[in-house]
């Protein structure tokens, strides 16, 4: 990968949004290398989507976070792969990741009650076959998401006077 498209990925990490004009003059370069850089990136796999960071918690929505560290036997020929293939197709899981240490899978899921959570881990994640054990980590309250800080007047503590 070269300078210009590191560059330009870092543009688009930190605004997502902005548009090839901006990102040309920011870069004191032509908008038709702007744009052929972004299509060479997305069309390689490099960039795979375009996201926005969103504050759950001001859409006045009801719904529970968890955070499931997961200990697997891996399968002889397919590693790790296989078993996160088997994961990732549930609808409640936002997140999966390979990890060192005690356990081998991340997964970040999202359901609407603390007992759909339990019940994904009871009825699905835990019938896999090579899941051996889990750990349920439920998310109580975001400091920073994807690399923004989320900052309101609600996360403020008051002042406990005696």
């Amino acid at each position: 990968m070269d300078k210009f498209e590191i560059a330009v990925l870092s543009l688009v990490r930190s605004d997502s949004r902005m548009s090839v004009k901006d990102m040309a003059t920011a870069l004191k370069s032509d908008e038709a290398k702007v744009k052929m850089t972004l299509e060479n990136l997305e069309k390689s796999g490099v960039i795979l989507g375009y996201t926005a960071v969103v504050d759950e918690s001001k859409l006045g929505k009801d719904y529970v976070e968890a955070l499931i560290e997961v200990k697997v036997a891996p399968k002889s020929a397919k590693g790790f792969d296989e078993i996160a293939a088997d994961i990732e197709r549930f609808d409640e899981v936002r997140s999966l990741y390979l990890m060192s240490g005690a356990y081998d899978l991340c997964i970040i899921i999202e359901g609407k009650t603390l007992r759909e959570v339990a019940m994904f881990v009871s009825e699905k994640l835990s019938c896999l076959d090579s899941v051996l054990s889990t750990a349920t980590h439920f998310i109580l309250k975001k400091y920073k998401i994807d690399g923004t800080s989320v900052e309101s007047a609600e996360n403020e503590r008051l002042v406990v006077q005696p």
